[in-house]
């Protein structure tokens, strides 16, 4: 069994309770954990007066925007994150997409969005070597370009780790309970459900990156929900997202 973990930045700055950390640390099988931080990165660009720059609704990163990413994702919140986990019983390793070359990303739009990257390949063996020495790698998104570094969304990565390690589960977890439609936390989304909430404008931004995330792990036979801190206990919580035929052989 393994499960692939996107730890949220808004999970992580709401500070994940002990029950919640106990939870992750007690899952069955092999877990990688990949964690985002923007909240977290935004805190200290205006701590070290760096502007924060936004393009239809994604984070510009350049400069000494992309040098403060790094260094938070993969430093500060790694370390606090892998330590975390290993205080509550699951021995980790923190380290970046950069390490091993484990996340090669390209480019999206580098004139508009600076080094902002998107997948290009996984390269699983760092992560399958830690876990069989009995360590849990915890995953900064930061990943490897052809000419430096690429900040690179967190559920897009986790989703393409899972999909090359051809991961039992896929949990993106966040501090939202699930996909809502309004007030109501729906049970599921399908292909045929998620162009209707897009069209509704239901799923917009973080959210509908997720879902696009979920589906695309879901079409390889990973079962994947969307939803808040529960999720590490409680394997029915939350948005089970994917095909039809899929969500019937989780169900069953």
């Amino acid at each position: 069994m393994l499960t692939v973990i996107k730890a949220g930045g808004a999970w992580l700055d709401g500070s994940p309770v002990q029950d919640e950390l106990d939870a992750l640390a007690g899952l069955p099988g092999d877990v990688v954990v990949v964690h985002g931080g923007g909240k977290e990165i935004s805190r200290w660009q205006e701590r070290c007066g760096i502007e924060t720059e936004w393009s239809e609704g994604l984070r510009v990163t350049r400069g000494d925007s992309l040098a403060l990413s790094s260094m938070v994702l993969s430093g500060w919140l790694n370390k606090k994150l892998a330590t975390a986990v290993s205080d509550a019983g699951r021995p980790s390793v923190g380290l970046s997409g950069e390490d091993g070359g484990i996340i090669r990303a390209r480019p999206i739009d580098p004139a508009r969005l600076g080094s902002v990257g998107s997948v290009d390949r996984i390269d699983p063996a760092p992560l399958e070597a830690l876990l069989a020495g009995g360590f849990t790698p915890v995953l900064s998104p930061i990943s490897k370009g052809a000419s430096g570094p690429l900040n690179v969304n967190a559920d897009e990565a986790a989703a393409q780790v899972a999909i090359a390690m051809s991961a039992d589960r896929l949990l993106l977890v966040s501090d939202v309970a699930g996909v809502r439609d309004g007030s109501d936390v729906l049970d599921r989304v399908t292909h045929d459900d998620a162009g209707t909430l897009n069209a509704s404008g239901v799923l917009e931004g973080g959210m509908a990156v997720k879902v696009d995330q979920g589906l695309a792990a879901s079409d390889r036979e990973i079962e994947v929900r969307i939803g808040g801190g529960e999720l590490l206990a409680d394997p029915a919580a939350g948005t089970a997202i994917g095909t039809a035929r899929t969500l019937a052989a989780v169900a069953s």
